[in-house]
């Protein structure tokens, strides 16, 4: 089984009149956490979708239009993760997506691969994320008297990051910073179950 581990950033959090603007994503074997592909890009966005920005996302991302405006088209995006998706065997029952808010980044992942191509294509529609992850995690501590409850310590990610002892994710937030920090959390609350074998055979 394969995990792509995704992150992205936007300029809104609107999918009727925000874009996005920034993806990465890794393909990681699940039982042993190798890294089979790492993909990241800033993506173009025209000047008239520039303006209809949420400045308070922009103050989270630190994107400006410079730098957008020189990221690659959706379409050239669209055939790289295309390829890619194709060279790693991506599909349904094969693979799954995870993601801190899957909610968030696969409405916007639909802006670059329209949901009838990733359908044709038989790409995973499992979109799974850590918060319930650790929200599980941390419920049957508690059952067990051997730890507080999720809400006691917040589930984002970075509240996920300190419950485990683990740094909070590199700013700004930046999509590529995101899935490093996203890789790292899902490590310490579920883990690979054949990580150390795997180190020692290479």
């Amino acid at each position: 089984m394969l995990g792509i581990f995704l992150d992205s950033e936007t300029n809104g959090l609107n999918t009727q009149k925000h874009k996005i603007i920034d993806i990465a994503f890794a393909i990681l074997d699940m039982e042993t956490g190798e890294k089979k592909e790492q993909y990241e890009s800033i993506i173009f966005q025209s000047f008239e979708d520039w303006q209809r920005s949420d400045l308070e996302s922009l103050k989270v991302n630190g994107f400006t239009w410079e730098e957008v405006s020189y990221g690659k088209s959706r379409e050239t995006v669209a055939l790289e993760i295309e390829s890619l998706f194709a060279k790693q065997g991506i599909k349904r029952g094969k693979a799954v997506f995870i993601c801190q808010n899957p909610s968030f980044d696969r409405a916007f992942f639909a802006q670059i691969i329209d949901p009838d191509i990733q359908e044709k294509l038989l790409w995973p529609y499992h979109w799974l994320d850590l918060a319930s992850m650790f929200w599980a995690e941390s419920m049957k501590k508690a059952t067990q008297s051997k730890g507080p409850l999720p809400w006691e310590t917040g589930y984002s990610k970075d509240r996920i990051a300190k419950a485990h002892g683990l740094p909070p994710e590199e700013k700004p937030h930046r999509a590529i910073n995101g899935m490093n920090h996203l890789i790292l959390c899902y490590e310490k609350v579920v883990g690979f179950p054949k990580k150390e074998l795997f180190a020692l055979r290479r």
